[in-house]
């Protein structure tokens, strides 16, 4: 939010975040749909479905991410253990990195369930956050969006970052395939764009208690946490945070596993259970080694963008022309 948001200042960063959420919650939708209409939930069929010759693009991308993004996790979980239960960081990498391969060992029936209850606990926490944080900086907060001016750029900072963002949906497709009617998949797609922006929200006012300096921190969590000096909110929040870095490498990673599921069974065979831990902890590593080579700021800031461009190319644009040209045609509602 930081990168893309904070220098649109107070109320651009919400209108942005909006926006986010609206394109986040069409593009669910759609990804959704044309899942359902073509029967294919791992990522590289539903790329061919939709990209054809073209899926290869989706997949390069898709792996220079998913290494971005377990780079910026294992080095954020490296820095919480380390600021919040002084431990040395390499045992919150290993933590990580331990949960992740138990996770993708025991497949998509347990992501999935660890994804939804882990979600209600999040969702709790933020809400919990906010009203605290607007309990102790209510006033900065008021008068920090009182003197604010809508800044330029929310709306591409919007589209931008819901561009970035939305690439991870093809990954976790495995999560709608009980989805058997297209209300079901639309309604499901709309509901979840308004569901992923609101907790952000939530944190991105509550960050405004703590303007501008907020936005110089490498984890701004950690320095709301600090500045509201609430020891059982603070430990509350870091284990759920660090559950939230588990689950989502565990869903990236599990994305990973099912397409090479998948190439296996077209080749007559089938990958063995014992190997789904074992290359997402290999992932794991080799993104971690990043992380500590390049820092977290540094990670997200040259390589969101770019990937964010590429995105919007290989999937968002494809989605809204040849994937709605699919879902239009196809009478299976």
């Amino acid at each position: 939010m930081i990168e893309f948001f904070f220098s649109a200042g107070p109320k651009g960063g919400v209108l942005g975040l909006l926006v986010a959420g609206a394109v986040f919650g069409i593009v669910l939708a759609l990804s959704f749909e044309l899942a359902r209409i073509s029967k294919m939930y791992d990522y590289r069929s539903f790329c061919r479905t939709l990209l054809g010759r073209g899926w290869f693009l989706f997949e390069i991308c898709y792996l220079i991410q998913l290494l971005l993004i377990l780079a910026v996790i294992g080095s954020a979980a490296g820095e919480l253990t380390a600021s919040n239960f002084n431990m040395p960081p390499i045992a919150g990498t290993l933590a990580l990195m331990a949960l992740v391969g138990i996770l993708t060992f025991n497949g998509s029936h347990v992501i999935k369930r660890v994804l939804a209850s882990w979600s209600i606990l999040l969702y709790g926490v933020y809400l919990l956050l906010f009203i605290l944080a607007f309990k102790a900086f209510g006033a900065d907060i008021k008068s920090t969006y009182s003197q604010a001016t809508v800044g330029a750029g929310w709306l591409s900072g919007g589209i931008l970052y819901s561009g970035y963002n939305v690439a991870v949906v093809p990954a976790v497709l495995f999560a709608v395939t009980s989805h058997k009617k297209r209300r079901e998949t639309i309604g499901a797609g709309l509901l979840a764009g308004a569901i992923a922006v609101i907790p952000a929200i939530l944190f991105f006012v509550a960050m405004m208690g703590q303007y501008p300096k907020i936005g110089d921190q490498p984890v701004p969590a950690n320095f709301l946490m600090s500045t509201l000096d609430i020891g059982w909110l603070a430990l509350i929040f870091q284990i759920v945070v660090f559950g939230t870095f588990v689950e989502t490498g565990a869903a990236l990673l599990h994305a990973l596993n099912q397409r090479l599921e998948i190439s296996f069974s077209e080749g007559g065979k089938r990958l063995p259970r014992a190997a789904r831990p074992i290359v997402a902890i290999s992932f794991l590593m080799i993104a971690i080694f990043a992380g500590h080579q390049f820092g977290i700021v540094g990670l997200i800031a040259s390589g969101y963008g770019l990937l964010t461009l590429a995105f919007i190319a290989v999937l968002i644009l494809p989605l809204l022309t040849v994937g709605v040209w699919k879902i239009a045609k196809n009478d299976d509602i």
